[in-house]
């Protein structure tokens, strides 16, 4: 399996609310970074670890969001690096705001299993969906 397709089923299992699949496809040191500014990792550091992305974002987007979806469009496969472009969608439940922004995912992976995740994505539309600021 290519990792475009390794991660096409994780896009998939994600949608379907199929964690378990997800996590099991995780490295156990993997290193998961939100972009810089993003309101649930504003530093941009690194989460370490599988049951640090659910508690750290996972579970709150679960929480914070009605209906937050990932709408992968484009696969770019590099071997053990790929770039995924696509929009999350979903409206805040703390705000009432909608969210459509435009995301890119890059994924590295190592024996099939992915060790490391950078987001790139416009903060400040989620900052202002979200009613959050930076500190």
């Amino acid at each position: 399996m290519s990792g475009s397709e390794l991660l096409a089923s994780l896009y998939d299992a994600f949608a379907r609310g199929d964690v378990p699949a997800v996590l099991g496809a995780m490295d156990p040191a993997i290193r998961w970074h939100e972009a810089e500014g993003n309101p649930y990792m504003p530093s941009g550091e690194a989460w370490v670890g599988p049951d640090a992305v659910v508690q750290n974002l996972f579970a709150k987007l679960g929480e914070d969001w009605d209906g937050f979806t990932v709408h992968p469009k484009t696969y770019h496969d590099a071997g053990n690096v790929v770039v995924v472009e696509g929009r999350y969608k979903g409206t805040h439940g703390g705000t009432g705001s909608s969210l459509d922004a435009q995301f890119c995912h890059v994924w590295s992976l190592d024996n099939g299993k992915i060790t490391k995740f950078q987001q790139y994505v416009d903060t400040g539309k989620l900052q202002d969906v979200m009613g959050a600021g930076v500190s």
